[in-house]
Protein backbone atom coordinates (compact mmCIF):
# COMPACT_ATOMS: atom_id res chain seq x y z
CA UNK A 1 0.00 0.00 0.00
CA UNK A 2 1.49 3.20 -0.87
CA UNK A 3 0.96 6.43 0.88
CA UNK A 4 0.18 9.47 -0.20
CA UNK A 5 2.74 11.77 -0.41
CA UNK A 6 3.34 14.38 2.44
CA UNK A 7 5.77 16.54 0.61
CA UNK A 8 4.69 20.23 -0.25
CA UNK A 9 3.34 20.96 -3.49
CA UNK A 10 5.93 23.93 -5.52
CA UNK A 11 4.24 26.93 -5.45
CA UNK A 12 2.76 27.86 -8.68
CA UNK A 13 5.10 30.21 -10.76
CA UNK A 14 3.12 32.95 -12.03
CA UNK A 15 4.51 35.30 -14.83
CA UNK A 16 3.65 38.80 -14.28
CA UNK A 17 2.62 40.61 -17.46
CA UNK A 18 2.48 43.97 -17.89
CA UNK A 19 3.86 47.57 -19.21
CA UNK A 20 4.75 48.11 -15.41
CA UNK A 21 8.24 47.83 -16.50
CA UNK A 22 8.01 51.21 -17.98
CA UNK A 23 6.51 52.97 -14.65
CA UNK A 24 8.69 54.61 -12.34
CA UNK A 25 10.91 52.69 -10.28
CA UNK A 26 9.94 49.39 -12.18
CA UNK A 27 12.19 47.24 -9.83
CA UNK A 28 10.38 48.63 -6.31
CA UNK A 29 7.17 48.23 -8.22
CA UNK A 30 7.97 44.39 -9.07
CA UNK A 31 9.24 43.70 -5.39
CA UNK A 32 5.72 45.05 -4.43
CA UNK A 33 4.44 42.54 -7.13
CA UNK A 34 6.26 39.68 -6.14
CA UNK A 35 5.49 40.51 -2.18
CA UNK A 36 1.54 40.04 -3.16
CA UNK A 37 2.26 36.86 -4.91
CA UNK A 38 4.27 35.13 -1.91
CA UNK A 39 1.11 36.23 0.70
CA UNK A 40 -1.16 34.07 -1.80
CA UNK A 41 1.41 31.20 -1.63
CA UNK A 42 2.43 32.19 -5.47
CA UNK A 43 5.66 32.57 -7.17
CA UNK A 44 6.21 35.97 -9.02
CA UNK A 45 8.04 35.89 -12.07
CA UNK A 46 8.51 39.58 -12.53
CA UNK A 47 10.30 40.17 -16.17
CA UNK A 48 13.14 42.28 -14.94
CA UNK A 49 14.42 39.71 -13.21
CA UNK A 50 15.18 37.68 -16.27
CA UNK A 51 18.84 36.46 -16.76
CA UNK A 52 20.69 38.68 -19.22
CA UNK A 53 24.04 37.01 -18.76
CA UNK A 54 24.30 35.49 -22.01
CA UNK A 55 27.31 36.87 -23.98
CA UNK A 56 27.46 40.82 -24.40
CA UNK A 57 27.85 39.90 -28.12
CA UNK A 58 23.92 39.64 -27.80
CA UNK A 59 22.34 42.44 -28.40
CA UNK A 60 20.40 43.86 -25.04
CA UNK A 61 17.03 43.77 -26.75
CA UNK A 62 17.67 39.96 -28.05
CA UNK A 63 18.78 39.16 -24.11
CA UNK A 64 15.68 40.34 -22.78
CA UNK A 65 13.30 39.18 -25.11
CA UNK A 66 15.04 35.27 -24.84
CA UNK A 67 14.98 36.12 -20.83
CA UNK A 68 11.14 36.45 -20.93
CA UNK A 69 10.40 33.78 -23.05
CA UNK A 70 12.34 31.30 -21.02
CA UNK A 71 10.41 33.21 -17.88
CA UNK A 72 7.11 32.08 -19.57
CA UNK A 73 8.06 28.85 -19.94
CA UNK A 74 9.11 28.15 -16.98
CA UNK A 75 5.71 29.52 -15.08
CA UNK A 76 2.32 27.46 -14.61
CA UNK A 77 0.25 30.93 -15.58
CA UNK A 78 0.46 34.48 -16.75
CA UNK A 79 -1.37 37.54 -15.52
CA UNK A 80 -0.97 40.01 -17.89
CA UNK A 81 -1.64 44.05 -16.92
CA UNK A 82 -3.97 44.89 -20.18
CA UNK A 83 -4.32 48.75 -19.24
CA UNK A 84 -4.39 51.08 -21.60
CA UNK A 85 -0.76 52.07 -22.85
CA UNK A 86 0.20 54.66 -24.63
CA UNK A 87 -3.47 54.77 -26.33
CA UNK A 88 -6.50 52.82 -26.14
CA UNK A 89 -4.60 49.33 -26.40
CA UNK A 90 -2.55 47.25 -24.13
CA UNK A 91 1.06 47.16 -24.29
CA UNK A 92 1.77 45.08 -27.62
CA UNK A 93 4.66 42.92 -25.45
CA UNK A 94 2.19 42.28 -22.43
CA UNK A 95 -0.12 41.22 -25.65
CA UNK A 96 2.44 39.21 -27.52
CA UNK A 97 3.35 37.75 -24.04
CA UNK A 98 0.11 36.43 -22.90
CA UNK A 99 -0.37 34.81 -26.71
CA UNK A 100 3.18 32.99 -26.72
CA UNK A 101 1.96 31.69 -22.58
CA UNK A 102 -2.09 30.55 -24.57
CA UNK A 103 -0.18 28.75 -27.61
CA UNK A 104 2.16 26.66 -24.75
CA UNK A 105 -1.03 25.50 -22.66
CA UNK A 106 -0.74 27.85 -20.05
CA UNK A 107 -4.01 29.86 -18.40
CA UNK A 108 -3.59 33.68 -18.92
CA UNK A 109 -5.84 36.07 -16.56
CA UNK A 110 -5.88 39.41 -17.63
CA UNK A 111 -6.79 42.02 -15.56
CA UNK A 112 -7.77 46.18 -15.96
CA UNK A 113 -8.52 48.93 -13.82
CA UNK A 114 -12.41 48.74 -15.16
CA UNK A 115 -14.97 46.85 -16.86
CA UNK A 116 -15.90 49.59 -19.28
CA UNK A 117 -15.97 48.62 -22.54
CA UNK A 118 -13.22 49.80 -25.40
CA UNK A 119 -15.78 52.01 -27.11
CA UNK A 120 -16.74 53.34 -23.86
CA UNK A 121 -12.55 54.23 -22.93
CA UNK A 122 -12.99 56.30 -26.46
CA UNK A 123 -15.38 57.93 -25.68
CA UNK A 124 -14.81 61.91 -27.34
CA UNK A 125 -12.21 59.92 -29.49
CA UNK A 126 -15.21 58.55 -32.10
CA UNK A 127 -18.24 59.65 -34.16
CA UNK A 128 -21.10 57.00 -34.33
CA UNK A 129 -18.28 54.04 -34.01
CA UNK A 130 -15.86 56.10 -36.20
CA UNK A 131 -12.35 57.36 -35.20
CA UNK A 132 -10.77 60.32 -36.65
CA UNK A 133 -9.00 58.22 -39.03
CA UNK A 134 -12.36 56.63 -40.63
CA UNK A 135 -11.71 52.97 -38.72
CA UNK A 136 -14.86 51.57 -37.40
CA UNK A 137 -13.90 51.46 -33.41
CA UNK A 138 -15.05 47.62 -32.15
CA UNK A 139 -18.11 47.67 -30.48
CA UNK A 140 -19.01 43.87 -28.58
CA UNK A 141 -19.24 45.36 -25.52
CA UNK A 142 -15.57 43.96 -24.54
CA UNK A 143 -12.97 45.66 -22.88
CA UNK A 144 -10.21 43.91 -24.83
CA UNK A 145 -10.13 43.60 -28.83
CA UNK A 146 -11.89 40.56 -28.97
CA UNK A 147 -9.27 38.52 -30.05
CA UNK A 148 -7.53 39.37 -26.94
CA UNK A 149 -10.96 39.42 -25.39
CA UNK A 150 -12.24 35.83 -26.10
CA UNK A 151 -8.79 33.97 -25.90
CA UNK A 152 -8.18 34.69 -22.05
CA UNK A 153 -8.86 32.37 -19.19
CA UNK A 154 -9.98 34.93 -17.13
CA UNK A 155 -10.39 38.77 -16.93
CA UNK A 156 -10.24 40.47 -13.08
CA UNK A 157 -11.07 44.10 -12.75
CA UNK A 158 -9.28 46.37 -9.86
CA UNK A 159 -7.91 49.84 -9.49
CA UNK A 160 -3.73 49.92 -9.96
CA UNK A 161 -3.29 51.59 -6.72
CA UNK A 162 -2.85 49.43 -3.78
CA UNK A 163 -2.21 46.55 -6.91
CA UNK A 164 -5.87 46.01 -6.62
CA UNK A 165 -6.14 44.71 -10.03
CA UNK A 166 -3.02 42.36 -9.73
CA UNK A 167 -4.60 40.45 -6.64
CA UNK A 168 -7.97 40.47 -8.26
CA UNK A 169 -5.91 38.88 -11.27
CA UNK A 170 -3.71 36.63 -9.02
CA UNK A 171 -6.98 34.84 -7.13
CA UNK A 172 -8.67 34.83 -10.40
CA UNK A 173 -5.16 32.29 -11.31
CA UNK A 174 -5.01 30.79 -8.12
CA UNK A 175 -8.89 29.04 -8.72
CA UNK A 176 -8.12 28.02 -12.14
CA UNK A 177 -4.68 26.38 -11.08
CA UNK A 178 -6.64 24.72 -8.45
CA UNK A 179 -9.11 23.33 -10.15
CA UNK A 180 -7.32 21.76 -12.79
CA UNK A 181 -4.47 20.58 -9.89
CA UNK A 182 -1.46 22.35 -9.08
CA UNK A 183 1.52 22.19 -10.42
CA UNK A 184 4.04 19.82 -9.38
Amino acid sequence: MTLPSSAPRPAPRIYLAGPDVFYPEARERGRQMQALCASLGLVGLYPLDGDLSDTEATPLSLRIYQANRQLIQSADAVVANLRDFRGFEPDSGTVWEASFALALGKPVVGYLPQANSLIERMAGQHQAGVDADGCTVEDFGLPLNLMLAHSLSAMAYGAEDGLQGLRAALLAVRRLLDAGGSPG
